[in-house]
């Protein structure tokens, strides 16, 4: 959108809510990395690059900073966004902007899903960009005052991705950011029962070019990035033609930057029925894949609509990614229909057998707008009463579960257990890598972080820490390898979750990850 020379210029404070701790966050890393929050907010990015020219944007990501007063005297609107975890967080921010008397404006997901969540807000953008957008943009050139009674505008017609703008990296500090992160479809073709992704963006992925992720690309390096660009992509390969057709243009920009950056995604477990286009990530340089595998047991998959992980053998696929030099994180979900007293430790033999370093073992968390909430509200089977781990009434009695997740949770971070599984992945994932030149990440100021962050970590985890003997067995074959890289990776990543079991363990973290009963104090 463009403005004409006599229309109206706005100030616009976009904030972006912090989160609490979690353990997808990797909050525990944070201070050894010299970083400060997990990944840059795109959709508040993306807006921020979509409102008119003319106007005056200002953007604060209270996770890396809190917004000011003067943030807030300055401005003429406040935007805000995000996920339901981040309600509290979320109507903070509006009660703040109020009380400076400016008028409020929420969209993303969380609205999106549960517009009733948020009834003091002056305007609601439910629905994707488009023309909705649109309207409140027009609305907002007319007047910044607060309206009356809260308005909602709805998006009808999405604005097709491929004319989405590039996001606003150059306003976030892109150093300051654990991931960097990049989308280049949304939705998914597949109705998982917990899931709300078809529900709000819908099941037939749309795409942008590759000309635009490109351009994306350089504009994140440029903004100090520091290593992994994520794909926040539902499904990276949602549209498998379109995967395949992206991945030839990321290997030639790769090539032609000397590797900068490493990729990591989130797909479903039945891309391994694709050697070829797995053969592209590898040439891409994509280290990391995100798998919501779920459960280890068949018939619990096809309860909870998730049957296309029944279609490879699970063990084979993971041992498959890892052959193309791909690590896998996978989601785990406890408290399903199907659970039994047992389900821990079949979980936990999973882990083991299986090697795979990071799992999001959760508590299920009914989310507004899935077939799973539909169907546990007519059951009767929900419970928003505080102080509950999950708003799921659960087949097994509701303490059995809570003591059943921490004591899995417990056992497969313990720091034996952690560091063995990356044992694994040096000796059997990270081997099948491409080999990228050292000069497209061994600038001045990446070397001075890793020094600093390799510093810390042989003081902090080999000097300080109780499980020092653990690390130091991982560390010594590698230094002598001068394998910097792997010692950072596998001792920080691991000295967070061994660090956030350990506050499970007490009862400091939240059993269901995309709970908003929060364990710390909220905004």
């Amino acid at each position: 959108m463009s403005l004409e020379p006599n229309q109206t210029s706005r100030r616009v404070l976009c904030v972006f809510p912090r989160y609490e701790k979690s353990f997808g966050t990797f909050d525990n890393a944070y201070p050894l990395l010299g970083v400060k929050a997990f990944m840059p907010p795109q959709g508040m990015l993306v807006i921020a690059a979509y409102l008119p020219k003319r106007w005056q944007v200002r953007f604060v990501d209270e996770n890396v900073k809190p917004a000011s007063d003067a943030d807030y005297r300055w401005a003429d609107v406040v935007m805000t966004s995000g996920m339901h975890i981040q309600r509290n967080q979320i109507n903070a921010i509006n009660r703040r902007a109020h009380s400076f008397g400016k008028v409020t404006v929420i969209g993303g997901p969380s609205v999106s899903g549960c517009p009733e969540h948020y009834p003091e807000f002056d305007y609601l953008h439910v629905g994707e960009l488009g023309d909705a957008t649109d309207t409140l943009i027009q609305l907002l050139e007319v007047s910044v005052a607060r309206p009356h009674e809260q308005v909602r505008f709805e998006t009808k017609e999405r604005l097709p991705l491929a004319d989405f703008p590039t996001p606003a990296y150059d306003m976030a500090a892109m150093d300051k950011y654990f991931l960097a992160n990049v989308q280049f479809s949304s939705g998914c073709p597949y109705r998982c029962e917990f899931c709300d992704i078809p529900e709000l963006y819908g099941r037939n992925p749309r795409l942008k070019t590759p000309q635009q992720i490109l351009k994306e690309l350089d504009a994140i390096v440029a903004g100090g990035a520091i290593g992994a660009v994520y794909f926040v992509d539902d499904n990276f390969v949602g549209n498998r033609k379109a995967a395949l057709e992206l991945l030839p243009h990321l290997v030639e920009w790769q090539k032609k930057n000397n590797y900068p950056v490493e990729f990591a995604c989130e797909a479903t477990l039945n891309i391994v029925k694709s050697p070829d286009l797995l053969a592209l990530m590898r040439e891409a340089d994509f280290w990391t894949i995100f798998v919501g595998i779920e459960t280890p047991d068949p018939a619990a998959l096809k309860l909870i609509s998730k049957d296309h992980n029944n279609t490879v053998p699970v063990l084979e696929a993971i041992q498959t990614l890892n052959s193309f030099g791909i690590e896998v994180v996978s989601g785990i979900i406890m408290g399903l229909d199907s659970d039994t007293v047992e389900t821990g430790e079949r979980i936990l033999k999973f882990v083991a057998e299986s090697q795979i370093p990071v799992l999001t073992i959760n508590l299920l968390e009914a989310l507004p707008r899935t077939p799973l909430y539909r169907r546990l509200q007519a059951a009767g089977r929900l419970n928003d009463a505080p102080g509950r781990e999950s708003n799921v009434e659960f087949v097994l009695p509701y303490d059995q579960v809570v003591a059943m997740w921490r004591k899995t949770f417990q056992n497969a971070f313990t720091p034996e257990a952690i560091y063995e599984r990356f044992s694994y992945q040096q000796k059997n994932t990270y081997p099948h890598r491409v080999q990228p030149p050292p000069s497209g990440k061994a600038n001045l100021r990446n070397m001075l972080r890793g020094f600093t962050t390799l510093a810390k970590l042989m003081w902090i985890v080999g000097v300080k820490s109780d499980y020092r003997r653990v690390f130091w067995k991982m560390a010594r074959p590698a230094l002598r390898e001068l394998d910097i890289e792997d010692i950072i990776h596998v001792s920080l990543v691991s000295h967070h979750l061994i660090s956030f079991a350990r506050e499970a363990a007490r009862g400091a973290q939240n059993a269901a990850f995309y709970s908003p009963e929060l364990k710390a104090q909220t905004a």
